[in-house]
């Protein structure tokens, strides 16, 4: 039986929140991609053109679904839509600057869970998850479109770097290519991180 060989790794376009600087953690809450967010999903789908993609994994908002539609507009790839790969739920921070809820984030351990949201470290957890659900799957090559939070913490896992409160953020639409075996090596120093979580 086939298995995952590698993944491909995007953040979604840019979105009318995010040129704003405003977080959005709530996927049931519109919010589309913009003209130029548009244009970076198209280019992501130019560079991914000669490459076999087998299963493209979304996000359930809105623009990591939108940025996959348009990359992928010519081709017939099944869809997987996994929860666990959500943004970071913001609670009381929801719909305000992104620069709040970091200073937020670097004030408080990893365990805090922001009122009406999540802690980083059960958002950790839920990624994880996610990923498990990847690595398990049969297909070759996987399209992940995403967000920020669950790509640069699996990357930086990936370079052999533990969580931190605050990470810088991944480009737009730009695909970042993991093999099984580094994506299971970052799982796994983040599983490890998430039984006893603390910032360095």
């Amino acid at each position: 039986m086939r298995a995952v060989e590698r993944a491909l790794l995007a953040r979604h376009g840019e979105s009318e929140l995010s040129v704003l600087g405003l977080t959005n953690g709530d996927p049931t809450r519109a919010c589309a991609l913009t003209e130029r967010g548009r244009e970076q999903a198209r280019r992501l789908g130019e560079q991914l053109a000669g490459t076999q993609i087998d299963l493209c994994a979304v996000s359930e908002f809105q623009r990591a679904q939108e940025t996959a539609d348009l990359a992928l507009a010519v081709r017939e790839v099944p869809r997987l839509v996994l929860p666990e790969l959500n943004d970071v739920r913001f609670g009381e921070f929801e719909g305000r600057p992104l620069a709040e809820y970091r200073a937020w984030a670097r004030a408080h351990g990893p365990e805090d869970e922001v009122t009406g949201g999540e802690s980083r470290a059960a958002t950790v957890r839920r990624y994880l998850a996610g990923y498990r659900k990847l690595l398990g799957r049969p297909e070759t090559t996987i399209l992940v479109v995403a967000h920020s939070l669950p790509l640069r913490y699996v990357l930086d896992a990936a370079a052999r770097q533990r969580p931190a409160p605050a990470v810088a953020q991944v480009p737009y639409a730009e695909a970042f290519e993991l093999g099984a075996d580094e994506l299971t090596r970052a799982v796994e120093l983040l599983e490890s991180w998430a039984r006893a979580p603390r910032w360095l």
